[in-house]
């Protein structure tokens, strides 16, 4: 008869901005973790938000104690940063797996438990799980899910190092004390920076658990998709900056008339036809000028970022 392993504690962080309309849906989804609850921690760290954030973080962790859940409230009023605020729960951490989501998340009531198995091999100290999209009804909604948007399986294989963004991570506390925390200052690219440290620094392994997935909310609109993307463009130079990482190449004139061009005279009429006969979408028809807007600003904000001095700061464990 084979012996099970014995599960380990486990500490699950996430920073909170103004999170007053997500906290319901990501609580009720933590709440029905499988994982056995007695095992968990749930470090919930509010970054200084100006809603409801605070008083409804104050009624879950109350309620969440005559359930047994351990929910914890702690607050980030210093740094606004949410890496700041994964800092603080890294601090406050009493176990040795920590596993990061956002707010924006619903996690697969599965989750941790697909997650924390993939630490078994002891020299794994990274753990990528996937994202999937939260089903919207936006165009922009429709276009990401489309698009997979926020994949991890793409992170896991970039070519300059491998990565897993926060919003679907795990890493061993272990890796924290031999490499530094989060960079608090650093407001975008922290996550690829954090394991790029670790698997070079300290030769830590990455592992890729597909299986171990949440939902995340995309972009509803125009604004907040050309944010999200010239946020990527800035995440693209700091790195570049940090860690000698390969700079994306420009959007140019010429590839937007040429692009446009090609898409009038040939996918236009063509998607048109299939979207007829019921095999294309809307989102299919105008797929193209989608791609230039979020390319555009991907280049913008590439252009117009440079480092900080104090984002290379690195808190130390």
């Amino acid at each position: 008869m084979v012996q099970e392993l014995q599960l380990p504690n486990v500490s699950v962080i996430i920073p909170i901005y103004n999170g007053e309309s997500d906290l319901p849906d990501l609580l009720k989804s933590l709440e029905n973790q499988t994982y056995p609850k007695e095992l968990v921690e749930y470090l919930l760290i509010d970054n200084n938000s100006s809603d409801r954030t605070s008083k409804i973080l104050e009624q879950a962790t109350k309620n969440a104690q005559e359930q047994g859940i351990n929910f914890q409230h702690l607050t980030e009023n210093k740094i606004q940063s949410s890496y700041a605020a994964r800092n603080l729960g890294i601090r406050q951490a009493s176990n040795q797996i920590l596993v990061f989501t956002d707010a924006d998340c619903r996690p697969d009531s599965h989750w941790l438990e697909k997650i924390v198995s993939a630490f078994r091999e002891p020299s794994v100290g990274i753990v990528v799980g996937e994202i999937v999209a939260y089903p919207g009804n936006s165009l922009l909604e429709k276009y990401a899910d489309r698009k997979e948007l926020m994949a991890q399986k793409f992170l896991v294989e970039h070519p300059f190092c491998p990565y897993g963004q926060t919003a679907n991570i795990a890493i061993r506390k272990q890796a924290f004390i031999d490499v530094g925390l989060f960079r608090p200052y650093l407001t975008t690219g922290g996550d690829a920076d954090i394991c790029w440290r670790i698997q070079k620094e300290a030769n830590w392994q990455l592992k890729y658990a597909p299986e171990a997935f949440i939902s995340h909310r995309h972009r509803s609109n125009f604004k907040s998709f050309r944010s999200q993307f010239r946020r990527y463009g800035r995440s693209n130079r700091y790195l570049h900056q940090l860690h000698g990482a390969k700079l994306m190449r420009k959007l140019t004139l010429k590839e937007v008339i040429y692009r446009l061009s090609r898409w009038i005279l040939k996918e236009l009429p063509r998607d048109s036809i299939k979207a007829i006969a019921g095999k294309a979408t809307f989102v299919d028809l105008i797929n193209t000028p989608i791609d230039l807007i979020g390319f555009q600003a991907r280049t913008l904000g590439q252009e117009e970022s440079q480092l900080p001095e104090e984002a290379k700061y690195i808190e130390r464990l």
